[in-house]
């Protein structure tokens, strides 16, 4: 009888996890991702920002204590689980190709312009719609000063720590398994429940409702179709995909109060209007496409 070492036994743990992975890349990446970025929040929800069980602040910097309470859960979950499922997966050479999209910024001018444009014209329509524009003022030479280092602080943020997951890893593979607004979807409600533990901080602002979570997921959900559009017709380009998401938390962030200062919580549902005609508009043009070619994004994926 031979007998079991414990190398022997970490072989056969590893082994069973790696054909785990291999099984369920998606599932593996979705529970890494929650998992990793809610035990990283954890201690800023239970800190006296949040519930003040553990007798501590977290500093402040530029944004608030977001740069140091959140972008740190931000970046572990995502990044990390889409690093460890590629690697497991597809070994040296999916890490390559991964690594190389995040610096192809092959995509048409016109996407970048729609990138930056789109949606903050739609927010702002939106708004004005419902607002009969009452309430508008034009912002301060401050911020349209304060409004392009925002946008790069914002790209290599709260960009880069999310999308090279959640779209470059998990939309690409959604999309091989489900038409492009299925796919859209399930991303979109899972990227939403990512976000759930924050409205526990004050990332979720000073008074959250279910109003609140409820505008935040119909938003959310609203950007993922616009983001799956840029991310097929702009080739895969994650610069261009960091550009559009950075684009709405840049405008809400640091332009919105200065358009509508002290709007009410009804004026707060002028961004989720001119973002879902955009949205509806994209989906119909594409005919539910959003942009998405078999034969284009499989020849992108392979020599990326």
């Amino acid at each position: 009888m031979t007998s079991t070492t414990p190398a022997d036994s970490g072989r056969a743990a590893r082994n069973r996890w790696q054909a785990l992975v291999q099984r369920f890349p998606l599932i593996t990446f979705f529970t890494l991702a929650n998992g990793i970025s809610w035990l990283a929040w954890l201690p800023y929800i239970l800190s006296l920002d949040g519930f003040g069980v553990l007798h501590f602040r977290y500093p402040d910097l530029l944004m608030g204590n977001q740069l140091t309470a959140i972008l740190p859960g931000a970046y572990l979950g995502p990044l990390t689980a889409a690093f460890t499922v590629t690697a497991v997966t597809e070994g040296r050479e999916g890490l390559r190709r991964w690594r190389k999209r995040l610096f192809q910024f092959r995509a048409g001018v016109l996407w970048y312009a729609f990138a930056l444009f789109a949606v903050p014209v739609a927010v702002l329509l939106g708004t004005l719609a419902a607002s009969d524009g009452q309430g508008f003022q034009v912002p301060s030479l401050m911020v349209l000063a304060l409004y392009v280092p925002m946008l790069v602080l914002q790209f290599f943020t709260t960009g880069l720590a999310e999308e090279p997951g959640w779209r470059d890893f998990a939309l690409s593979r959604l999309q091989q398994r489900h038409q492009p607004m299925i796919a859209t979807f399930v991303l979109g409600v899972l990227w939403i429940i990512w976000h759930l533990p924050l409205f526990l901080t004050p990332w979720g602002g000073p008074d959250v409702t279910a109003e609140t979570i409820v505008r935040f997921a119909v938003l959310a959900m609203e950007m993922s179709f616009l983001i799956t559009l840029v991310y097929n017709k702009g080739r895969q380009s994650l610069p261009l995909v960091m550009l559009l998401h950075c684009s709405i938390n840049n405008f809400q962030s640091v332009a919105f109060s200065e358009f509508f200062p002290g709007a009410s919580e009804h004026l707060l549902w002028g961004p989720v209007l001119g973002l879902g005609v955009l949205a509806l508009v994209v989906i119909v043009l594409t005919k539910g496409r959003l942009g998405y070619t078999d034969a284009e994004v499989r020849a992108v994926a392979t020599t990326a």
